[in-house]
């Protein structure tokens, strides 16, 4: 296999000392005829050639910068109280504040952040150098999920400090629906590459959480980056991540309330929203959520939270406070609100290990054995 290794941004490959301080068979013809005659050009091809893509140099940036906030533990957090010596309260407030990984936005520099987008235009330039549309589903795979979150990573870190993603505007354009990103001389928005390139030619509705909003309410951001031989698992990881939390499912009197995720994918993967949508649930539920499935009788897609999956919670807090582990300090210059939101990340942990959950271990910052360079029993179709 041809590796087309690219070139590490500068900035990136000083991430290490900053955190210091397909797919199956393709469609069926009348499928891939759907796709808008822009977005053809995208269709994988068949025979596909044994080129690929190395993406090491973003699989060392997110270690360094993806906080992991551990497995849902199903309980809603409560409102924290204000900063100390203010009644203003800076951080973050929602009460799925302790799900879903989270990007240190606040740490990065002006170099790290233009580094993102000089790595956004070498993967667009890359379509220019070999043929997409030829490598192995996988591949394909791999480069769009890629290409989308790098591009929304970037786009975000040049606006911080903001609340909420969608509060984001790229010349006058809601981030999600800017066509900022081009790849073979066709603009594409965050939102094309998910809904005109990769649902329209992936059956397998597992796709939906490779792709990160920047929002609390959406799937995981991983600490790794995606590549032929792992999409599938860190997919798998993903998906139930994703079901099994708060911001994925919820019981309401009879009603199994599931996030408004599912909603936007319905037209590729859930046609018949009731069925569909608990049949692919089912896949990835583990007892709690199974059981919600079997005492409800309808699902509505009610849950959503836009609030950003960063640490300070989209805001320069004025006030700062030391970070001690085992009673030592091992930092300082830490915004009160992320000393509170790092304190109950270790009170989690710390549960998860007392009450044994399901055999779950957490570490932070740790590679498991097993967890990388795993390769996966297929393609995901």
């Amino acid at each position: 296999m041809t590796r087309h290794p690219r070139p590490a941004p500068r900035s990136l490959t000083a991430l290490a000392a900053l955190a210091a301080a397909a797919l199956g068979s393709p469609l069926a013809a009348q499928a891939s005829l759907a796709v808008e005659p822009e977005y053809r050009t995208f269709v994988p091809q068949e025979n596909p050639n044994e080129d690929g893509i190395d993406y090491s140099i973003w699989t060392e940036a997110m270690k360094n910068l993806v906080v992991s906030m551990g497995p849902s533990l199903r309980q809603g957090a409560g409102r924290p109280d204000p900063s100390f010596g203010s009644r203003r309260q800076y951080g973050h407030v929602s009460r799925y504040r302790l799900e879903g990984n989270r990007l240190m936005f606040s740490f990065l520099d002006d170099a790290v952040i233009d580094s993102f987008t000089e790595y956004r235009r070498d993967l667009e330039a890359t379509a220019d150098k070999i043929d997409i549309q030829k490598l192995s589903r996988n591949e394909q795979l791999a480069y769009w999920i890629n290409l989308h979150n790098v591009a929304v990573v970037e786009q975000i870190a040049r606006s911080w400090p903001v609340r909420q993603p969608r509060e984001i505007k790229v010349d006058g354009v809601p981030l999600d629906e800017a066509g900022f990103i081009t790849v073979e001389g066709v603009a594409l928005s965050p939102r094309d590459i998910r809904e005109k390139i990769v649902y329209p030619n992936w059956r397998d509705p597992k796709v939906i959480y490779g792709f990160w909003r920047g929002e609390i309410g959406g799937p995981s951001i991983q600490r790794e980056a995606f590549n032929a031989e792992n999409v599938a698992r860190l997919l798998e990881k993903g998906a139930s991540e994703f079901v099994n939390s708060l911001r994925g499912t919820e019981k309401a009197g009879d009603t199994l309330e599931v996030s408004e995720l599912y909603r936007e994918a319905a037209p590729f993967y859930f046609p018949d929203f009731e069925k569909d949508v608990r049949a692919h649930l089912r896949q990835y539920a583990k007892p709690e959520v199974i059981a919600i499935l079997d005492g409800t009788t309808q699902s509505r897609a009610t849950i959503r939270e836009w609030d950003i999956a960063d640490l300070a919670g989209g805001v320069r807090e004025p006030t700062y406070q030391n970070i001690t582990s085992n009673g030592v300090a091992v930092t300082t210059r830490i915004p009160q609100s992320m000393a509170r939101l790092l304190a109950q990340r270790e009170q989690k942990f710390q549960k998860i290990i007392r009450e044994g959950r399901t055999g779950t271990v957490t570490f932070s910052n740790l590679k498991l054995p097993g967890e990388e360079g795993e390769e996966t029993d297929g393609e995901v179709k």
